[in-house]
């Protein structure tokens, strides 16, 4: 038997909304009141705080996957340089998790602390 391990080529993301961490807190919070929802969770690695969106599976995504193409139709983020389990804020609380130790993860926030138009004037703050 043959076991072959074939890493993910490439990670398209068709849509990328940059968010003020606080803001972002803010409009979360406010959602998860509106809706009566649980505990949303959003993922950290090296100073990102992210939260992808996928495309439904079809044959299309499926195709490509198996080509080692990934797809996302959206990725938000902020800038939140100190990683916190949980952030209550609001009268609402959210999870994070770091998720540092995958490289797709870690390549994606290197990617977008580059095109930050925020990263400057976070990194100064405690957070």
């Amino acid at each position: 038997m043959e076991i072959s391990i074939e890493p993910w080529k490439k990670l398209i993301i068709h849509e990328v909304i940059e968010y003020k961490f606080d803001d972002w807190v803010k409009q979360i919070a406010f959602s998860t009141r509106s809706s009566g929802g649980g505990i949303p969770t959003m993922q950290w690695t090296n100073g990102i705080v992210f939260s992808p969106a996928n495309f439904p599976t079809t044959n299309v995504t499926a195709e490509e996957q198996l080509r080692g193409i990934l797809h996302w139709s959206s990725v938000s983020f902020a800038i939140k340089e100190k990683f916190e389990k949980q952030i209550v804020k609001e009268n609402a609380t959210i999870n994070l998790v770091d998720v540092s130790v995958n490289e797709i993860f870690k390549e994606l926030a290197a990617s977008l602390k580059k095109q930050s138009k925020y990263v400057n004037l976070e990194s100064g703050k405690d957070q």
